[in-house]
């Protein structure tokens, strides 16, 4: 089965419509990402905690990594540079931590919040090499920004938000 954007786009906007607690729509997209397409073999957020720090937050799939400093990893990379980081081969990434072994392809994307700032990174693992296309980058992406990006988010909810490079 391969994910079909356009109703994930519309199912995951029903479902998060008004909602603007960010553990809850993570929770929400992990989900209905990780039950679209088999290709996603572990879908969820890793949440800025602190600066350059990383920790698990809403999943689906195996056990994660607990915590991941930006200076290790693929989600490392996504968050310290804000930039969507696409690895068709994970043991040719430098610095590529292996929270499970089975992982042979990666797809991380920034997420940012009304100000543009970084408050998490949505990671999809694959048990397939070359797994995710650039095509799936942009509609994630896409959707990332339509759930996130207008949401208010206040002090309270996240103690640290990161703009890349600093």
């Amino acid at each position: 089965m391969q994910v079909d954007y356009p109703t994930l786009a519309k199912t995951i906007a029903a479902l998060t419509k008004g909602e603007t607690d960010a553990v809850a729509l993570m929770a929400t997209l992990a989900c209905e990402i990780h039950h679209a397409d088999d290709r996603f073999d572990w879908t969820g957020f890793y949440r800025v905690t602190e600066p350059g720090l990383l920790k698990i937050g809403p999943y689906q799939g195996g056990h994660g990594c607990l915590v991941i400093p930006f200076d290790r990893g693929v989600c490392g990379a996504a968050a310290r540079t804000g930039e969507t980081q696409l690895v068709p081969d994970v043991d040719a990434f430098p610095g590529h931590i292996a929270c499970a072994s089975s992982t042979r392809s990666e797809l991380v994307i920034p997420v940012r919040d009304g100000s543009g700032a970084v408050i998490a990174v949505l990671d999809i693992d694959s048990d397939r090499p070359d797994a995710f296309t650039r095509e799936d980058a942009r509609q994630l992406e896409a959707i990332l920004q339509a759930t996130f990006a207008a949401q208010p988010v206040s002090a309270e909810t996240w103690p640290s938000r990161i703009t890349p490079g600093s």
